[in-house]
């Protein structure tokens, strides 16, 4: 019998990576992310939106518009998964920096903070869509302007979630974390394992 596959619509590499680590065969199904080229899903905010709400919007949109995508194409009706991982400070979401100069600015404002990271796991079939979500704590020792700017320099901050990635050179900052570690890193695994089981994936 043919082994059951999921796709992942996910350009990350540390999901793909986490995926593999549990034993999970995948095909990536790629959405269009850049909004000035018609991006696939709209990630703004909508107005007085909870960081919850808009992470579990945003990774069952991603899962909706991909799973849309297989019945579209004529692709094999695999079960689609998406993830959206959202930095909260204060009540308010920081996304991807835009640049070097707001990666600084948004480690500046995390030095010597607790921040919370939401990710919003979602998995879809034709119609049919399960999602579950996973919230950690993170605290970040006080970090100096020479560190902060040095890892900036380095180029890993410019495209993550809150300016910073958990697996990379900024373990460094933090000294303490209550919740999934997977979670912080993009794909919580207990919680993808629950979903890939309600669509009958097996998981290890």
């Amino acid at each position: 019998m043919a082994e059951k596959r999921i796709y992942l619509a996910s350009r990350s590499p540390r999901r793909r990576e986490l995926l593999k680590q549990i034993g999970v065969n995948f095909e990536l199904l790629l959405l269009r992310e850049d909004p000035r080229h018609g991006g696939d899903v709209d990630e703004t905010p909508l107005p007085d939106e909870l960081p919850d709400a808009y992470a579990l919007r945003i990774a069952s949109t991603k899962a909706t518009v991909a799973a849309r995508y297989v019945t579209q194409r004529g692709l094999p009706q695999n079960p689609v998964l998406a993830a959206d991982t959202t930095v909260v400070l204060d009540g308010r979401i920081l996304g991807k920096p835009a640049n070097a100069g707001s990666a600084i600015q948004m480690l500046q404002a995390l030095s010597g903070r607790e921040h919370r990271v939401i990710t919003a796991v979602a998995m879809a079939r034709k119609e049919r869509i399960e999602t579950r979500i996973s919230v950690s704590t993170v605290q970040f020792r006080k970090l100096s302007e020479i560190e902060i700017r040095h890892y900036v320099a380095g180029g890993e901050p410019l495209d993550k979630a809150g300016a910073y990635a958990i697996q990379g050179r900024a373990a460094a900052f933090i000294t303490r974390i209550e919740g999934s570690y997977s979670g912080i890193m993009g794909l919580p695994l207990a919680e993808t394992a629950e979903l890939l089981h309600k669509f009958d994936i097996e998981v290890l």
